[in-house]
């Protein structure tokens, strides 16, 4: 069994509001929460700082937890509710982003079951193929690199791994990208994990990269790296985003 915990926050810096927005007549964290009710969790819930979307989830009868509004990261503001709620330090909890409202159920369960049958890991995540050489290159898509048993060995906005006589002409000139894999951000954490990582100061790599996964890895937590078995929708970062996904969401 496993739990889902959606971290919203209303600032965004390019998308103001953004768990409120409106798609397909319905705010886009209800479509996300009622997605995650489809995984199979135990329980779903969400964790805010902000009056404006608990009020919106009491609306869509979603379970809600106001958070401190001082967190720095979704991890943060998840660890508080499994330490208020007193979750057990071997269960999972699942953290799903609150603005992935094309997110399939079946990518919630797996990274729970992924995580649940790797004893050696704390931490569970998917990835994806990278499909195109413009995917590889590009710096907003994070990379991710495993051992052939599923541990992460690292996480990178730069194109990895880099086949190195395949650029003969520069970086740019690279056009290989086969086995590369896009890193897709959900996590499943055994609680115990979660509180630890949630107490650790950012890393060194973590603030190079703007990668919080690198703080785990950099302090010797494993993270069991698997292929979704379904490819997700695009998630919402700006208006073009949002007008994308009201279009996928209306077919």
């Amino acid at each position: 069994m496993f739990r889902v915990v959606i971290p919203a926050r209303y600032a965004s810096t390019r998308l103001p509001g953004k768990p409120l927005r409106v798609l397909a007549g319905r705010p886009m964290l209800q479509h996300v929460y009622e997605r995650a009710t489809r995984s199979g969790a135990q329980e779903v819930w969400i964790a805010t700082d902000d009056a404006r979307i608990e009020s919106a989830c009491r609306q869509f009868n979603a379970q809600v937890v106001m958070t401190d509004p001082s967190h720095r990261s979704g991890t943060d503001r998840i660890a508080e509710v499994a330490r208020r709620l007193r979750w057990a330090d071997e269960s999972i909890v699942v953290n799903v982003q609150g603005d992935e409202p094309l997110i399939p159920p079946a990518n919630v369960t797996q990274v729970a079951e992924l995580l649940e049958r790797s004893s050696w890991a704390g931490i569970a995540t998917l990835a994806t193929p990278i499909e195109t050489a413009q995917e590889f290159q590009d710096s907003n898509v994070v990379k991710v690199v495993a051992s052939s048993q599923g541990r992460a060995l690292y996480f990178s906005r730069a194109p990895i791994p880099w086949p190195r006589d395949a650029a003969a002409s520069g970086a740019t000139s690279q056009g290989r990208y086969d086995g590369a894999r896009r890193h897709l951000g959900i996590y499943a954490y055994r609680v115990k994990v979660l509180a630890q990582v949630a107490a650790l100061g950012p890393s060194r790599l973590e603030e190079l990269e703007k990668l919080e996964q690198l703080r785990a890895l950099e302090n010797g937590i494993q993270i069991a790296v698997a292929t979704a078995t379904e490819r997700p929708g695009p998630g919402v970062d700006t208006e073009t985003d949002l007008e994308a996904a009201a279009r996928l969401l209306a077919t």
